[in-house]
Parts: C-alpha cells; sequence; structure tokens
C-alpha cells in the first residue's frame, strides 16, 4: 500500500511539473510583473478602449488573427514581421520582412505573447516594464517603458 501512494505521489508530481515547464523548462508564470506595473498597463488600455486578455504573467495581449499553423513554444525558433511602440505612440523597432529569433534569447514579455498564436497568426501584446527591458535604457527605449508590439508569426521552425 505504502509503495502505491509513494508511486501516486511520484506521478502526480512528475504531470505536475510536465505541465508546468516547456521543452527548455521555461515557466511563463515564474515571474509576475508587480501589481503596479499591470495596473499601468490597464490604465492604458482602459484609456485607448482595448479590451485585452491577461496572461498569468501580467502580459496583455489582443488576438487578431490565432492562426491555424504549428504553434510555438516558449523556446521555439520563430520567422515573424513586426512593430514595437511605446504608450506616446513612437515607434522604436519595425520589421516589415520576416525576419527570425529564437524565442529563448527574447523578452519575457515575447516568450509569454508568441505563444498565444500559431503559424499566420496576429496578436499585440501589452508588456509591462519588467516583462521587456525594466529599469534599462535600451536604443531609444526610456527605463520603466511599457512595450507595445504588433506582431505577425510567419513560421514556427
Amino acid at each position: 500500500m505504502n509503495k502505491l501512494v509513494l508511486c501516486a505521489i511520484g506521478l502526480m508530481f512528475f504531470f505536475n511539473s510536465c505541465l508546468k515547464k516547456t521543452e527548455c523548462g521555461y515557466d511563463a508564470c515564474d515571474f509576475v510583473a508587480p501589481s503596479s506595473e499591470i495596473q499601468a498597463v490597464q490604465s492604458y488600455l482602459t484609456s485607448n478602449s482595448i479590451v485585452a486578455t491577461q496572461h498569468c504573467s501580467g502580459l496583455f495581449y489582443t488576438i487578431d488573427n490565432a492562426g491555424t499553423g504549428k504553434a510555438p513554444g516558449a523556446c521555439s525558433g520563430i520567422t515573424i514581421t513586426y512593430q514595437g511602440k511605446l504608450t506616446n505612440g513612437t515607434v522604436f523597432d519595425q520589421q516589415t520582412s520576416p525576419v527570425s529569433f529564437s524565442l529563448s534569447g527574447l523578452i519575457s514579455g515575447w516568450k509569454n505573447g508568441v505563444p498565444q498564436i500559431k503559424e499566420g497568426g496576429r496578436i499585440h501584446l501589452y508588456i509591462p516594464p519588467s516583462l521587456g527591458y525594466g529599469s534599462q535604457q535600451t536604443g531609444t527605449i526610456p527605463p520603466n517603458s511599457i512595450l507595445i508590439f504588433d506582431i505577425t508569426l510567419v513560421a514556427v521552425q
């Protein structure tokens, strides 16, 4: 009887860890943005009449097209087109021709958001600072910026 109980407990832990982690050990809900940042994103969305879904990490997103192809994981190679902008509308980065990345090397907001769609899909991500570049200035992106990305997922490798 004790062996059966131990076996059941072991299987429970095994399946729980499989459900929680991706193929490369990334857990999208391991780190949650501070409530003040989540509130700031919510305020932006409300003031712009945007209805978005909140991810467990504090990221918000809207899906224009869920896609029908292959679904990426947080560590997949992806080919995308995108535009990145600040809440004041300033575009800080844009790729209109498809470009490839490994999601594992990108900001948490992308690792958490892009897997919400499949190939052919289009998503808008509203990323709290701590899931983006945090308190560091990155290029023309000021510290503690909410980031907005419009992403089309062209392919998953």
